[in-house]
């Protein structure tokens, strides 16, 4: 049976790196690594709410400052990490945000930020990290995805796009990396009780009354659900550990029961799909031996 929590899994003398650690998932999996006995870079745009942790934990935190969309910011939080602690052993790529409205309503200046955070941010903190991993050969690359990146809604069609390249480039990368020893996992949570919908949460200032029935209905949910979600944060970063923990770490690990129930029916709409349209898709080929 996998193990679905980390209550055995420590973490004495391992090195965590955490890009947006100052709330949400990235804040409960700091929490969670110090009784671990992890040693824990925490980093995010604004630090104030971080201090804490070198209060209470001197000789196994380094906060530091990280916007993940300035190239600067991640040279010279990457090189302090190391500086620090000699190396990392687990690069955790949280940072990251939502944003409501349909594909009309959403414009570029809306978009770009998220873009920006969600996709290149990853990118530049993970590229800023590679060449440590490769010499190590061994590791662990953790990239927060989504639902969201496996199965579009309306009114989550820009934050889609962002996610769905998480997972392109995840997939891309377990890849490049398995030959050093290195682990890409990533990770894939339906809707837990963190300030996603909150404070992380943004709306396009266009609304358009013609998609009330549709991204409308997202707009609805984004204001009523925040604090009612059924996933339990504290569950999924003990899953996260104890995914990274596994002899054979997981790929893709969803999270969550609405999670696996929408990606389940994605599949399974997209087999009768497939088999409805075979002779179409294998008549698209030039015949064999030609």
């Amino acid at each position: 049976m996998t193990m679905t929590t980390s209550k055995n899994n420590s973490q004495t003398g391992k090195v965590w790196f955490i890009t947006g650690a100052s709330t949400g998932f990235g804040r409960l999996l700091a929490e969670h690594l110090f009784t671990l006995g992890a040693n824990v870079v925490a980093t995010a745009r604004n630090t104030d709410t971080l201090s804490e942790f070198t209060t209470k934990h001197p000789a196994n935190s380094l906060v530091l400052q990280l916007d993940v969309t300035k190239p600067d910011s991640i040279a010279n939080a990457h090189d302090d990490a190391l500086a620090h602690f000699g190396h990392v052993d687990v690069l955790v790529n949280n940072a990251g945000y939502g944003l409501t409205g349909a594909i009309e309503e959403v414009t570029d200046e809306e978009f770009m930020p998220m873009f920006e955070t969600n996709v290149l941010g990853l990118l530049h903190v993970t590229k800023a990290f590679l060449p440590e991993f490769r010499k190590q050969h061994s590791g662990n690359i953790v990239n927060i995805s989504s639902i969201a990146g496996l199965v579009g809604s309306p009114g989550w069609g820009y934050y889609n796009a962002t996610k769905f390249a998480v997972e392109g480039i995840s997939d891309a990368l377990t890849v490049e990396m398995e030959p050093f020893g290195v682990h890409v996992t990533v990770i894939q949570p339906g809707p837990f009780r963190t300030d996603f919908l909150g404070r992380s949460g943004k709306e396009s200032k266009l609304q358009i009354a013609d998609y009330q029935t549709t991204a409308g209905k997202t707009r609805e949910y984004f204001h009523t659900q925040a604090g009612k979600q059924a996933g339990d944060p504290q569950k999924a970063v003990e899953a996260i550990v104890a995914a990274v923990s596994a002899p054979n770490p997981p790929k893709h690990l969803l999270l969550g029961k609405f999670a696996l129930n929408r990606f389940r029916g994605k599949l399974d709409a997209m087999q009768k799909e497939i088999s409805e349209w075979e002779s179409t898709t294998l008549g698209a080929d030039f015949p064999e031996g030609s």
